[in-house]
């Protein structure tokens, strides 16, 4: 297992803006995601959030609901729809760029529910409704720079999903970085269009390695086909939204990680005190939301 150092005390920083409860109180959450639990990406990124809150808070004041592999908006929205009806629930968390409209619509149905989602950062202008992002273009920049450094083809490749939200903030910084520390590189990026499919990040990938580049970075969960590629061609792998540092073995560098309970911490508290929503939140490096992860 490779040592991890931390560039940021998240957990001073958690410990410090955590809520407590009365004794006979539960926080209870719903949270629907596009992919597993354990996608090294976006929808672990909240699992492992949502975790850590309740680790916090302990399991007789925080439970939590998780529907994960719920791509397809139409499934989402007949949970989302259950938890909000049922009244069990104090946030409904909708986890997914794809699933605003949705919430936009059950959040107008539904005032006395609680609704957060991501990535972004409208609420509709819904007193109901908190909105959360990502400034995936501090990491990204961190791991260009790094990556602008490390390479010795002057060549590196990017896997990107689709060009939209945290994903294209991530790509866009790791372009600067590298420009930064090393402008005779050249850093090709290819969107698949898609968050998913490991087979054409797994092409994308080869196709790089044979256009010469010994570095590799990508965001969403089709990253793993990535992955794969760098270990197998002895490329270096730069990763966001979670550790890839265990799969990708001798190949991980550094990673930007989410930490999602930096902001759900906030969201909890403000509940709590009967602010159900109308406020947008942003992960940062400096806000402890974001966290630089480096193997070695």
């Amino acid at each position: 297992m490779k040592k991890v150092l931390l560039l940021t005390l998240i957990v001073a920083l958690f410990v410090g803006v955590m809520p407590t409860m009365a004794n006979d109180d539960v926080f209870r959450v719903a949270a629907v995601a596009p992919s597993a639990t354990n996608d090294l990406a976006f929808s672990q990124s909240i699992y492992d959030g949502l975790m850590a809150i309740q680790s916090e808070m302990g399991e007789d004041h925080f439970q939590f609901d998780f529907q994960d592999g719920t791509f397809i908006v139409d499934d989402a929205a007949v949970a989302l729809r259950e938890w909000a009806a049922s009244g069990d629930y104090n946030l409904v968390i909708a986890h997914g760029s794809q699933f605003g409209s949705v919430v936009e619509e059950l959040a107008a149905e539904f005032p006395e529910v609680s609704f957060a989602w991501g990535t972004d950062e409208n609420t509709f202008g819904l007193d109901n409704v908190f909105a959360y992002t990502a400034a995936a273009d501090e990491g990204g920049f961190v791991n260009g720079v790094i990556a602008g450094l490390m390479t010795e083809t002057d060549v590196i490749g990017v896997v990107g999903p689709i060009e939209v939200g945290d994903a294209k903030l991530y790509v866009d910084g790791f372009v600067a970085g590298v420009g930064a520390s090393n402008p005779d590189a050249t850093v090709n990026v290819v969107y698949i269009q898609s968050f998913s499919d490991v087979p054409l990040a797994t092409e994308a990938a080869e196709t790089h390695i044979a256009n010469g580049a010994d570095i590799l970075t990508g965001t969403a969960q089709m990253v793993v086909g990535a992955i794969a590629v760098g270990s197998e061609n002895g490329a270096r792998w730069f990763g966001t939204q979670s550790s890839q540092a265990e799969l990708a073995g001798e190949s991980a560098v550094a990673f930007q990680v989410y930490k999602w309970e930096v902001i759900l911490a906030d969201m909890i508290g403000h509940i709590q005190m009967g602010v159900l929503g109308g406020e947008s939140y942003v992960l940062t490096l400096a806000n402890g939301g974001l966290v630089m992860e480096f193997a070695g």
